[in-house]
C-alpha cells in the first residue's frame, strides 16, 4: 500500500471512530428521560439533591423550572389546560393541594410511604402529594442596626406592632411568596379571621414594604438596609451563619409552617421516570440531605438538631390545615391584596 493511500485509510478510521464515538455519545443521551420540574426549592439546595438522585437513578436527567412559591403556583395553573409540567417538587404542600383539587395531580405511593408521617402526606390513598421537610416562620433581628435605632428586640408577633417598628419591617407577600402565605394562614388559624385581620392591619403600618421571595427580608435584614425580615428558618439560619449580625426570633404565639412537597403531574407521559423521583424523594437517603437544612421532616428518625434552630421547634407550629389552606387560598389572597398590596415591591 503507497503512503497516500495508508494515509487515506487512517483518515477514514479516524472519521468513522468520531462518528461512532458521537453516536454513542447520542445514545447515551437519548436513554436518559427528562423530566420537566417545576419547583421552588432554594437554589442553593438544588444541586445536591440532583447529584444524590443521579446516582440513584442515572436513567432520568431533570430540566428545573425554578422560581417562588406564588409564581410556581400560578404558573402551574394558568398552564392548567396545557400543561407543561411533569412533576412539582419542592413547592408547598398547601399549593400541592390545590392542585388536587383542580384534578391536576395524579396518585402515586412511593416506595418508602409508610415511614412518612401522615400528617405530612395528602389523606388520600393513594397520596397526590407527598411532604418532604417543614420549613416555618422566623425573625431575622439585625442588632447592629437596632442598636443604632435603639429598637428593642421583639419577642412576639403582636410586638411587631408596637409604634417603635414603623417602617422597620419587611415581610414577603403571600401572592408570590410561599413564606408570606405560610405567615397568613398561619395568624388566621391561630388568632381567628377578626383578630389575624386586625394584626394584620397593625402590622401594615409598620411595613416598609412586602417582598416578592420569602428569603429576601432575612437577606435584606442582614445586609442592615432594614432592621427586622419577617421569613423562615433556613434562610434565617444560612443568613446568620453567612456572618450576618442578626438574632433569629421564633415569636412566642406559634409558627405558621408549610411542607416542601412533590407530586407528579396527572398528564405526564414520563410516568415511570416521575415515579423514580418520587420514590427518590422519600429515602432516608433524601432525607439526610433535607436534614441539613430543616428540622423536622416528613420521615421521623432522620431529623439532627441544627444550630440556632430551637429543640422544641415542632412543638411552636401552629395546627395547619392544608384542606383550609387550599380552599380558601384565593379568599385570603384577593382580602389581603385590597388591604396591603399597595407596600408590594414591583414584580
Amino acid at each position: 500500500m503507497d503512503l497516500a493511500v495508508s494515509k487515506s485509510w487512517r483518515q477514514a478510521i479516524g472519521r468513522a471512530a468520531v462518528a461512532l464515538v458521537a453516536l454513542w455519545a447520542v445514545s447515551a443521551v437519548a436513554q436518559k428521560t427528562e423530566l420537566l420540574v417545576y419547583t421552588a426549592l432554594e437554589t442553593d439546595q438544588i444541586k445536591a439533591y440532583e447529584d444524590a438522585f443521579y446516582k440513584a437513578y442515572p436513567d432520568v436527567a431533570i430540566k428545573w423550572v425554578r422560581d417562588s412559591t406564588g409564581v410556581i403556583t400560578a404558573k402551574l395553573l394558568a398552564e392548567k389546560a396545557n400543561p407543561q409540567a411533569d412533576m412539582v417538587v419542592g413547592t408547598s404542600a398547601s399549593s400541592l393541594a390545590v392542585f388536587s383539587n383542580e384534578g391536576m395531580l395524579q396518585g402515586y405511593a412511593p416506595k418508602g410511604l409508610d415511614k412518612i408521617q401522615p400528617q405530612y402526606r395528602d389523606p388520600k390513598n393513594p397520596p397526590e402529594w407527598v411532604g418532604m421537610d417543614v420549613y416555618g416562620a422566623a425573625v431575622c433581628f439585625n442588632t447592629v442596626e437596632a442598636g443604632k435605632l435603639n429598637l428593642p428586640k421583639p419577642e412576639t408577633w403582636k410586638d411587631l406592632t408596637k409604634p417603635v417598628y414603623k417602617g422597620k419591617i419587611v415581610m414577603p407577600n403571600p401572592a408570590s411568596s410561599g413564606t408570606g402565605y405560610l405567615d397568613v394562614a398561619g395568624w388566621l388559624q391561630m388568632w381567628g379571621d377578626a383578630d389575624a385581620w386586625k394584626f394584620m392591619d397593625a402590622l401594615h403600618d409598620n411595613v416598609a414594604h412586602y417582598t416578592h421571595s420569602g428569603s429576601k427580608p432575612c437577606r435584606e435584614a442582614g445586609t442592615g438596609e432594614f432592621p427586622i425580615g419577617i421569613s423562615f428558618e433556613y434562610r434565617a439560619v444560612t443568613t446568620k451563619k453567612g456572618g450576618a449580625p442578626i438574632d433569629i426570633i421564633f415569636p412566642k404565639e406559634g409558627l405558621g409552617w408549610d411542607l416542601e412537597a412533590s407530586g407528579i403531574m396527572k398528564t405526564t407521559k414520563k410516568v415511570d421516570a416521575a415515579r423514580k423521583l418520587m420514590d427518590w424523594l422519600a429515602t432516608p437517603e433524601a432525607m439526610a440531605l433535607f436534614a441539613k437544612n430543616f428540622a423536622v421532616l416528613a420521615m421521623p428518625g432522620v431529623a439532627k438538631p441544627l444550630d440556632f434552630v430551637p429543640a422544641d421547634y415542632e412543638q411552636r407550629l401552629v395546627k395547619n390545615d392544608f384542606a383550609w389552606s387550599a380552599k380558601n387560598r384565593d379568599k385570603i389572597l384577593a382580602e389581603w391584596a385590597k388591604r396591603y398590596d399597595g407596600k408590594s415591591e414591583p414584580k
